[in-house]
């Protein structure tokens, strides 16, 4: 049995007022995963521990089976490994986002999606202002970049930006939880203030501006670690002998990377609701006739969400069903392939961020016995076969299959 998990990157939500008391999954149209949850087995799965932070690179990372405490080691090493940047001994790597600041708070933590390329212009602008030996920046996709840090400390208190919408950012700089910490700290900050200065001159923030865009004032660090050690999916399972996966997302190729996944590039994907879901999708079915295993990731109902728009995230959601799974599920419903189709996490609409709350899933294969669930949401899959699972239990269950 070959294997593909479907990822809706916050997709699940809480019931909202202005859909009735429904989630966006309860109201969206998605005739396939019902069609899944109708034909396969159902469940609720917690896949942030209570004691960490519900970030994507915790919740994609667990939804593989890894024991976040013994291999998380923050955002940065993960998207270093998927941008190619080789990691040594001491180089301390954390998420280096591209903002918008308005005044004394932050608009958004985005910087009104800019593209790659504008974005590339100003990492590369940074990295000639203020890099040097010690400090090195990586533009990365979009307004997702990397700083390393050489000697750097990863005892901080940060605050991602996207937990954060609307908030003062000056009681949100980089804390030291240690005193040796003290001086990366005190060198992150340093460079956001400096970077403040530095993008809001830019010729491309004031062409922004004057086109009515949210400039990118602002670089915000956050999650930050060494190079962790992960086995490869391979090593753990015999099952998979070979894998892939298929994102837009730097931080998901990284988490592919150390468990042992090819990374499969689709033209056209970007991480938002204009992503190319028909070519993920051609992607998955090509990939999976010649791999055991694929892992296909779609941020947009995330961005939706931390942007706080009800339709569009039940737009992408629409998207998911009708674009990618749909004809995934037509290519391999007479083969020998199980699908899953699950969120990371929870993306709110009405936090506008990331919750611990457990998530619902689907685990289909052909012919396995189906359990009372017809339709796939929230609430339903609470009557579902596996109940509610924990830790490395959804890919263990999975992997039986």
């Amino acid at each position: 049995m070959k294997h593909i998990v479907i990822i809706g990157d916050g997709m699940a939500d809480r019931p909202i007022e202005q859909l009735g008391g429904k989630t966006p999954l309860q109201i969206a149209h998605t005739p396939y995963m019902d069609l899944l949850a109708a034909q396969g087995r159902c469940g609720l799965l917690h896949t942030v521990p209570d004691d960490m932070h519900p970030g994507s690179e915790i919740a994609n990372s667990s939804i593989l089976g890894y024991d976040q405490h013994k291999v998380f080691e923050g955002r940065g090493s993960l998207e270093a490994a998927s941008m190619g940047v080789a990691l040594q001994e001491g180089d301390m790597a954390i998420r280096c986002n591209l903002i918008c600041l308005e005044g004394d708070h932050i608009k958004n933590h985005s910087a009104g999606h800019l593209s790659t390329k504008e974005a590339k212009i100003l990492i590369d602008y940074l990295q000639e202002q203020l890099g040097n030996e010690q400090v090195h920046f990586y533009p990365g996709i979009q307004y997702r970049h990397l700083l390393v840090i050489k000697g750097g400390n990863k005892a901080l208190q940060c605050f991602p930006p996207h937990d954060h919408p609307l908030e003062a950012w000056n009681p949100l700089l980089v804390q030291a939880k240690t005193p040796e910490a003290a001086a990366t700290a005190a060198l992150l900050n340093d460079l956001i203030i400096k970077s403040q200065d530095l993008l809001s001159k830019h010729p491309l923030n004031l062409q922004r501006q004057a086109e009515g865009k949210d400039p990118a004032n602002s670089i915000w660090v956050w999650s930050a670690g060494y190079k962790p050690a992960m086995e490869t999916l391979q090593e753990r399972f015999p099952q998979i002998h070979s894998g892939a996966v298929i994102t837009a997302v730097d931080l998901i190729r990284g988490i592919g990377h150390y468990a042992g996944l090819d990374s499969i590039e689709v033209e056209g994907a970007t991480g938002l609701y204009d992503t190319n879901y028909e070519g993920k999708a051609q992607a998955a079915i090509r990939t999976i006739a010649e791999k055991d295993f694929v892992f296909v990731h779609v941020e947009a109902s995330d961005e939706a969400s931390h942007d706080g728009n009800i339709d569009l995230k039940i737009k992408t959601i629409e998207y998911l069903d009708s674009r990618l799974i749909g004809p995934i599920y037509e290519a391999v419903k007479d083969q020998e392939v199980a699908i899953a189709v699950l969120p990371d996490h929870p993306t709110p609409l009405a936090l506008r961020t990331h919750t611990r709350d457990a998530v619902p899933f689907i685990i289909y294969a052909p012919g396995m016995e189906a359990d009372p669930v017809t339709t796939y949401d929230e609430d339903s899959v609470r009557h579902g076969a596996y109940g509610t699972l924990k830790g490395d239990e959804f890919i263990k269950a999975l992997m039986q299959l």
